[in-house]
C-alpha cells in the first residue's frame, strides 16, 4: 500500500475470494444487512460472469485496526464453524454479489433464494452445455432447478431433469458447483457416453468457453487499510452501496459496540419502545436524535472539564453531535448516559431529557409528533434539560428556554446545517439560564411581518408553530367552550379531535371573491375541533355564530370571549367583514409572535391592505428563503 493513502486497488481470483468465505478469512461486518438478491440476480450474474463480463468491484476493509474494531459475520452458507475464526479482512461492498457466488458455486446446500413474487425457495444452478455453447442468450443455458432436481411445467410436465448424476450426464447439465472442481464429473460424463469422442470434444469445447472462464475470471478490488477511519468507512460505504441502502451511523456504531459484547440495538429499542408508547409528542423520536443528544452531552462535559483542568476554552475539544464525533462514542461513554443494560433506562439522565423536553412541549401546548414545529430541535431541548439539570426546573429558566425555542421557530433557524447549531445551543443557552447572555438562535433570529401571507399549510414550521402558540394562550373551542388541553387534542371521539380550519370559511371566500392566498393564510385560521367546523361549514361568520350560540346555549357576549381568545375581533366576524378581520388579526398574531420571541416586529401597515397582491409576498419569501 503507498505511503500517504489508506486504500489500494488490485484484482483477484474469484475463486481466491470464494476459497476465502469458505475458510472464515473473508467475511462481513455485523452491520451489513441480509443476503437478498433473488433467483433471477443470481442466474443473471452467473451468465455475467461465463461470458467473462465485469459484475463490478468489490471493496473491502482490513481488520485489525485500532480506531475499527467491528463484530464479524460469517457469510451465509458458510460451515457453523466459521463464526468462531478472526476474519483478515471484511467485505463492505459486495456482499450480495460475493455470497450469491459463494453459495451457487461453493455451497454444500441448495441455494435458499426467492422467486420473483419474492416467495422463498431452494435452488440449485446448472449449465445447459448445449444451450451455452450455440452462440444463443447465455442467460437462458442458466438452470435454476429446485432441491430435487426436476423443474415441471403447467401440465406437470418434466421440463428439466437433474435428480440423478446419471440424468446429469444424460441432459449434459453441468453443477454450477463444480466449475472449480470439475475432474470427477467430467471423468463420469464421458464414462456415461462410453467415451464417445464427441461427447469429449463437446465437453472440451464448453471446459475451454465457460468453466475456464469462471477459473480465470478476476475481480477489481478496493482494499481500505486498517488505518482507515470508521468515518471514512461509513462516508465510503454509502457512496459505493450498490444495494441501495445507506449504512447509518446507528449500525455503524452498533457494528463498532458489538465488538465490546454490547448490543446497542437491543439497549435502543427499549429506550425507543418506552419514549414512543409513553409519549405521542416523541412518536418520531429516531435513533440518530438519541445519539446526537448523547454525543453533545458527553462533548460538552468533555470541554468543561478540560477547561476546568488547565487548557483554555479556545483548547479544549469542541461541542460536537456530526457524524464523526457520534462515531467517536464509547461503550462507556453510551453507558454513563444512557444505562447500560437494556432495562435499565428510567432514570439515564438522556431519557429523563427527552421526558422533560415533552413537559415543555405540553406547556407549549404540543401534544403530537406531527406539530413539533422542528422534529430536530428535540435534540438540543433534551440535552438542555440535561445539562442544566435542577437549574432548569424554575418559572425563570422555562421563560428563558421558551424563548430561545420559539426564536428558533418564528426564526426559521432549523431547517439548514443544524449540527453546527446544535453545538452553539447547548452552552449558550445554559449561559443564558445561569447568566443572562443571549444564545446566538436568539440574536440571529427574526419574522418578517408579510410572513403570514405565505403561512399556509403544515409543511412550514412557523406555521405549525403559531398554531401551538394560539393553543396555548388560551383558546377556547367555538362550540364548548372548552380550552383546547391534551384530553381534547387527544378525543376517542374523532368528531371532537382538534385541528386546524379556517375562520372565514373557503367556499364563502371564494363566493365573495376573496383571493385564496389571503383566505387560506394563517391569519384566517385557527385549532377548531372537527365537530365544531362542521357546524361552520360554508356559511358565513355571522349565520354560523348565531347558529352555534343557538345549538350550545351560548349568549353573545361569552361568544365574543371564546373568539378573543383566539385573537380573533367578534365584530368583524359578526359583521362578516373579512378585510378588516385580515388586518386586525395579522396585528394580534404579530403580537404574539413578538411575545413569544421576545423582539419587536417591524411593521408595514400596506402589507395587509388589499393594494399589493400576496403573490408578490410569496415571490419575496421564496427569494429570501433561498438567500438563507
Amino acid at each position: 500500500m503507498s505511503s500517504g493513502t489508506n486504500f489500494d486497488s488490485t484484482k483477484l481470483y474469484l475463486e481466491d475470494f470464494l476459497k476465502d468465505i469458505d475458510n472464515g478469512k473473508l467475511q462481513l461486518p455485523d452491520f451489513q444487512r441480509g443476503w437478498v438478491w433473488n433467483d433471477y440476480h443470481i442466474r443473471s450474474l452467473l451468465a455475467s460472469i461465463s461470458l467473462a463480463f465485469p459484475i463490478g468491484a468489490v471493496m473491502t476493509l482490513e481488520t485489525g485496526g485500532k480506531d475499527i474494531r467491528f463484530k464479524p459475520r460469517p457469510i451465509e452458507g458458510t460451515k457453523p464453524s466459521i463464526s468462531e475464526i478472526e476474519p483478515e479482512t471484511l467485505i463492505l461492498d459486495g456482499q450480495q454479489r460475493l455470497t450469491s457466488l459463494y453459495q451457487a458455486l461453493f455451497g454444500k446446500n441448495p441455494v435458499k433464494t426467492k422467486d420473483a413474487k419474492g416467495k422463498y425457495i431452494q435452488r440449485r444452478y446448472y449449465i445447459d452445455m448445449k444451450s451455452a455453447l450455440d452462440n444463443s442468450d447465455r442467460e437462458e443455458a442458466i438452470i435454476s432447478v429446485p432441491e430435487d432436481g426436476i423443474v415441471k411445467g403447467f401440465r406437470r410436465e418434466i421440463l428439466v431433469d437433474a435428480s440423478t448424476k446419471e440424468k446429469e450426464y444424460q441432459n449434459g447439465l453441468f453443477p454450477a458447483a463444480l466449475l472449480f472442481d470439475s475432474a470427477e464429473w467430467r471423468q463420469e460424463y464421458s464414462k456415461y457416453w462410453g467415451y464417445s469422442p464427441e461427447k469429449t470434444k463437446h465437453f472440451d469445447k464448453f471446459e475451454s468457453n465457460v468453466i475456464k472462464r469462471f477459473e480465470r475470471y478476476q475481480i477489481p478490488v478496493i482494499k481500505l487499510s486498517k488505518e482507515t477511519s470508521k468515518e471514512a468507512v461509513c462516508l465510503v460505504f454509502e457512496k459505493v452501496n450498490t444495494g441501495g441502502v445507506s449504512l447509518t451511523v446507528f449500525e455503524l456504531l452498533t457494528a463498532t459496540f458489538a465488538a465490546e459484547n454490547f448490543q446497542l440495538r437491543d439497549n435502543w429499542r427499549k429506550r425507543e419502545e418506552h419514549l414512543k408508547t409513553s409519549y405521542s409528542v416523541l412518536k418520531s423520536l429516531q435513533n440518530d436524535d438519541f445519539l446526537q443528544a448523547i454525543s453533545l452531552i458527553v462533548t460538552y462535559h468533555q470541554k468543561q472539564d478540560a477547561i476546568k483542568v488547565k487548557v483554555g476554552s479556545d483548547r479544549a475539544p469542541a461541542i460536537s453531535c456530526k457524524r464523526r464525533d457520534i462515531l467517536r462514542l464509547t461503550v462507556a461513554d453510551y453507558s454513563k448516559w444512557a444505562g447500560r443494560e437494556s432495562d435499565d433506562f428510567e432514570q439515564a439522565c438522556i431519557v429523563n431529557g427527552f421526558k422533560q423536553a415533552v413537559r415543555f412541549f405540553h406547556r407549549q401546548k404540543i401534544f403530537s409528533a406531527n406539530d413539533i414545529p422542528y422534529r430536530t430541535q428535540i435534540v438540543p431541548l433534551a440535552t438542555i434539560f440535561v445539562a442544566l439539570d435542577k437549574d432548569a426546573e424554575s418559572d425563570g429558566a422555562f421563560n428563558k428556554i421558551s424563548r430561545w425555542f420559539w426564536c428558533g421557530v418564528l426564526g426559521e433557524l432549523y431547517g439548514g446545517a443544524i449540527e453546527t447549531r446544535f453545538a452553539r445551543d447547548l452552552p449558550e443557552v445554559i449561559e443564558f439560564v445561569r447568566l443572562g447572555r443571549e444564545p446566538t438562535t436568539i440574536i440571529d433570529a427574526n419574522f418578517a411581518a408579510n410572513r403570514l401571507l405565505t403561512l399556509r399549510t403544515r409543511n412550514s414550521a412557523a406555521y405549525k408553530g403559531i398554531y401551538a402558540l394560539l393553543m396555548r394562550d388560551g383558546g377556547l373551542d367555538f362550540r364548548t367552550g372548552e380550552p383546547i388541553e391534551y384530553q381534547t387534542f387527544f378525543s376517542e371521539d374523532s368528531k371532537d379531535s382538534i385541528d386546524i380550519h379556517h375562520i372565514f370559511p373557503k367556499e364563502w371566500c371564494i363566493q365573495q371573491g376573496i383571493e385564496p392566498g389571503q383566505y387560506n393564510s394563517i391569519i384566517n385560521k385557527t385549532a377548531i375541533s372537527a365537530r365544531t367546523n362542521r357546524k361552520i361549514g360554508k356559511k358565513a361568520p355571522s349565520d354560523y355564530l348565531e347558529t352555534l350560540q343557538k345549538e350550545a346555549e351560548i349568549t353573545s357576549d361569552r361568544m365574543d370571549e371564546i373568539l378573543r381568545t383566539h385573537r380573533i375581533n367578534p365584530e368583524n366576524l359578526r359583521n362578516n367583514d373579512f378585510q378588516r378581520f385580515f388586518e386586525e388579526r395579522a396585528e394580534e398574531l404579530l403580537s404574539i409572535i413578538e411575545k413569544a420571541m421576545g423582539k419587536t416586529i417591524s411593521r408595514d401597515p400596506e402589507v395587509f391592505r388589499s393594494g399589493k397582491s400576496v403573490d408578490e409576498y410569496e415571490e419575496e419569501q421564496i427569494q429570501w428563503e433561498v438567500a438563507v
